[in-house]
């Protein structure tokens, strides 16, 4: 639920940028709506809204969402600023950028990789599978960002389906592999636990109860 959540304000970019321009009367105040100026303010209030009320539901925004939401503003208001969406087009690359740096980093800083904080709670793996998938998703985040780069400034016509729904199926498509390739590993820790379980509840039973 939190990720739809996320992905409401790329929705509404999306939906106002393919708008053709058009003039609206607001309070007495006339402004057009329709196109990527628009559609970046848009974004930028759609992002502040539900970050800001994420933020007062729960008090607490994960580095993940700190990290978009900054990268909308900088990028958003500079696109307004200079009235070229060339900013705007950097906001991705960047952000997966980002995200690439700070997998990669944990590889070496504190006792856990990210990936192994993210999902350590839910399974056991051994400690260079960890850094395996970490580094996968080094290379994931590095390579996306390339692509979001390379369509944006090619592919001008294209840029924002892919920004918002290429992005997304390459994204998705990546988790499925990984859990193919976990599948394995969630199995055997699944009967692990399950030997475990057995133990604990009498499948072994001591010499009192024979």
């Amino acid at each position: 639920m939190k990720q739809l959540i996320d992905f409401i304000p790329l929705i509404v970019f999306f939906t106002i940028y393919k708008m053709d321009p058009r003039t609206m009367e607001f309070a007495g105040q006339s402004f057009e709506l329709g196109g990527p100026f628009s559609a970046t303010l848009v974004l930028m209030v759609t992002s502040v809204i539900v970050y800001g009320g994420m933020y007062l539901k729960s008090r607490h925004l994960e580095k993940s969402q700190m990290i978009t939401l900054g990268a909308v503003i900088l990028f958003g208001g500079m696109t307004l600023a200079f009235h070229d969406e060339m900013f705007l087009k950097w906001k991705a690359p960047i952000v997966n950028w980002i995200f690439a740096i700070a997998f990669l980093g944990s590889q070496f800083i504190g006792s856990k990789t990210l990936v192994q904080r993210m999902m350590g709670h839910v399974m056991t793996l051994p400690e260079a599978i960890w850094a395996r998938l970490n580094m996968s998703w080094v290379i994931f985040f590095t390579l996306l960002g390339a692509a979001n780069l390379f369509v944006a400034f090619t592919f001008h016509d294209i840029w924002v389906d892919f920004k918002v729904f290429g992005s997304l199926i390459l994204t998705f498509g990546f988790v499925i592999l990984q859990f193919v390739f976990l599948s394995k590993y969630i199995k055997a820790d699944a009967v692990a636990n399950g030997a475990d379980s057995g133990i604990e509840s009498g499948g072994i039973k001591s010499p009192e109860e024979k």
